[in-house]
């Protein structure tokens, strides 16, 4: 009897074992060190290939988000998700909490990297809208469940993530790297760094900041009078973003510094958000804001979660400037439209040395074609672009002579950045209709 219960209690701990090393990603090939993963970086956002159940879509990498957030399935998606049960989720925004669907079991695998006990949370709604903001299909979103088993690099110069397997690498001594400490809070990383908010003297404030690659801007701060953190004199409205409760709202401007160990990032731009939008996330005990996208791609940078290490090593773009959007347009892509266009045919074309040839016959024809379509989806109160009397819902025909069919989301953004007083001359259809306007792009911070 003894003997029988001791090989059940063995076959017990083996199960054990054996499902304990199977949970969350892993290698396929456990004997493999590396596994690197080609992205895309748009509007400073790391955009994944990975298949769901062996279905293939694009997610974004965000190491603020815990749960894997599926926002962008149609009627012809299959993914084939399984134990649905529906829940609510709360995030950034003023709005109510989210109707959405848990589903648990689930397949991911990025490359030669798989989970088989994945849960995915389904948002019933897309209101983040990221393939609009993004210009290309957009699934969702993923951060801790994959990056938490793992040594990861990410160079945003070369865009390749690289996985390690930690139990073959370690986090090695790096010359004119910075390494910092990390602590967690609902699996979210956070740093304590120095921030520089005036311009005169030399007094730095100490702050907490969520590491964020799913956040395009530089740098998030929650105005506080404990830390003094206050907005700048120089300061404008604007609308930052959409999070699950609704649009976040706050003021654009910059500070002198942020100071990351010995690296100093001199003049970024920063988001303060209003109160309200920011309720849930201002819940974590002293957090002060984010470190986002902005400020992240300006290095290589290695997360280690399991020792709770991040360093960073500058990669060349340290001191570039940090630019934004002038015009006060928020302008989403709004998939492709049938567009008209001619063709010239040159026939009998007069052929060096021929005597024959004596004209040039040129041949008219107009073939149609799908192209992409941009829409104005908001436009900030009292910008040059409102003052000119643009509107929200506005198609965009031509930006600058350039016919907008022919422009990609991230150009015509990196038009509105370009530099204070160029002219934005820019065409649009509103209720069937053609409609001409002309503004200044205006620096105010």
């Amino acid at each position: 009897m003894k003997h029988r219960k001791s090989i059940f209690i063995l076959l017990f701990i083996f199960w054990f074992i054996n499902t304990e090393a199977q949970e969350g990603f892993r290698f396929l090939n456990q004997k493999k060190k590396k596994v690197s993963v080609k992205f895309k970086l748009i509007n400073n956002l790391i955009v994944i290939p990975l298949k769901i159940n062996d279905k293939k879509v694009s997610f974004i990498l965000d190491s603020g988000v815990t749960k894997t957030i599926l926002f962008n399935i149609t009627k012809n998606d299959s993914l084939g998700l399984n134990n649905l049960e529906k829940i609510k989720l709360q995030g950034l925004g003023k709005g109510d909490a989210v109707e959405a669907l848990m589903s648990k079991n689930n397949k991911i695998s990025v490359n030669n990297i798989q989970s088989n006990d994945e849960s995915v949370y389904v948002i019933l709604r897309d209101y983040f809208d990221l393939s609009g903001k993004m210009g290309i299909t957009i699934h969702g979103i993923l951060g801790y469940d994959l990056l938490k088993n793992f040594i990861v690099k990410i160079n945003y110069k070369t865009k390749y993530i690289h996985f390690y397997n930690p139990k073959k690498a370690k986090l090695k001594t790096c010359r004119n790297c910075e390494v910092f400490p990390l602590t967690f809070h609902r699996k979210k990383p956070y740093i304590n760094t120095d921030i520089k908010l005036d311009t005169i003297g030399n007094k730095f404030t100490n702050v907490k900041l969520l590491i964020d690659t799913g956040g395009s801007d530089a740098l998030w701060l929650f105005e506080n009078s404990k830390y003094n953190i206050q907005t700048p004199n120089r300061f404008f409205t604007d609308i930052l973003g959409e999070g699950l409760s609704g649009t976040i709202y706050g003021k654009r401007s910059r500070i002198s510094a942020v100071q990351l160990g010995n690296y100093i990032v001199k003049e970024p731009t920063v988001s303060f958000l209003d109160s309200v939008s920011t309720k849930n996330a201002r819940s974590v005990k002293d957090r002060n804001g984010s470190i986002g996208a902005g400020i992240l791609k300006r290095f290589i940078i290695w997360f280690d979660y399991a020792n709770q290490k991040l360093m960073l090593k500058k990669n060349g773009s340290l001191t570039n400037g940090f630019d934004y959007n002038m015009s006060g347009l928020d302008v989403i892509y709004s998939g492709k439209q049938l567009v008209k266009e001619r063709q010239t045919i040159v026939s009998n074309p007069i052929s060096k040395g021929s005597e024959n040839s004596k004209t040039i016959n040129f041949i008219s024809s107009f073939s149609y074609q799908f192209k992409p379509s941009f829409k104005i989806r908001n436009v900030v109160k009292g910008s040059p672009s409102h003052i000119a009397g643009l509107q929200k819902g506005d198609i965009i025909l031509k930006l600058n002579n350039a016919n907008a069919s022919d422009l990609t989301l991230e150009s015509i953004n990196q038009k509105f950045q370009e530099r204070d007083k160029k002219r934005i001359r820019i065409t649009v259809l509103r209720n069937e209709k053609k409609m001409k306007f002309e503004f200044f792009l205006e620096k105010k911070i």
